[in-house]
């Protein structure tokens, strides 16, 4: 987990910086500033929308005594992708613009569905019910 930590907070942050290095030695510094500060507002203006959207669904699930499991998760991934958009960078802009495309979030959310499913199954295997007496 340290590890990830470390390659999260080190590796991206220089990946993210070459890559505005050669954006910008390509179309000019003021021009790839007035990018990133574009692809900022307009991420956050398509999360925000998603984000209602997605939070308008729950309410209606969450009326209709459903359990709104996939949409919770959509909402989850539409938060992250709004925090990856506000951050300044080619990258992680592409992954935030990914996660909120619904036909590039499906497999996103499948995969958490498995994680989610082998954790707790891991979980429930070592947890021993004792029936009341």
């Amino acid at each position: 987990m340290l590890l990830r930590l470390f390659l999260l907070f080190t590796c991206v942050p220089l990946v993210e910086l070459v890559l505005l290095l050669q954006v910008g030695s390509i179309i000019g510094a003021l021009n790839t500033i007035l990018l990133v500060i574009f692809t900022g507002m307009l991420g956050a203006y398509l999360a925000r929308q998603q984000g209602i959207r997605t939070f308008q669904t729950i309410q209606s699930l969450m009326a209709r005594g459903e359990m709104p499991g996939e949409p919770l998760v959509d909402a989850l991934l539409i938060l992250l992708a709004g925090f990856l958009l506000i951050t300044p960078g080619i990258l992680t802009d592409l992954l935030g613009f990914l996660m909120l495309v619904p036909a590039t979030r499906a497999p996103l959310r499948r995969w958490i569905r498995r994680q989610l499913e082998r954790r707790l199954s891991a979980v429930n295997t070592t947890i021993h019910y004792r029936e009341p007496e």
